[in-house]
């Protein structure tokens, strides 16, 4: 347990940025997740903007590293390219 006064100032601290990171990527999966589900491919190219930004500001925030959101958006542009020619 913490016994100075700026190391219970920390917990506190990082018990709130662990919330407030977890919100930002779970909002994250959950847009993937819908957009992974959609089989059209207009409305497809209509939400990635949105979910691109999602994940970059995911990574802005270092939640994630730059390589898996460098991932991810790729695997997923390759997905939107798939559902356009089908």
């Amino acid at each position: 347990m913490a016994n100075h006064q700026s190391s219970k100032k920390r917990v506190r601290q990082d018990a709130k940025k662990r919330i407030h990171n977890r919100y930002y990527k779970k909002t994250a999966r959950t847009a993937i997740q819908r957009l992974r589900e959609l089989e059209d491919g207009k409305k497809a190219e209509e939400f990635i903007p949105k979910v691109f930004s999602l994940i970059d500001r995911v990574a802005k925030r270092n939640i994630w590293h730059k390589n898996k959101v460098a991932n991810l958006k790729s695997s997923l542009a390759k997905h939107i390219n798939k559902l356009k020619a089908a």
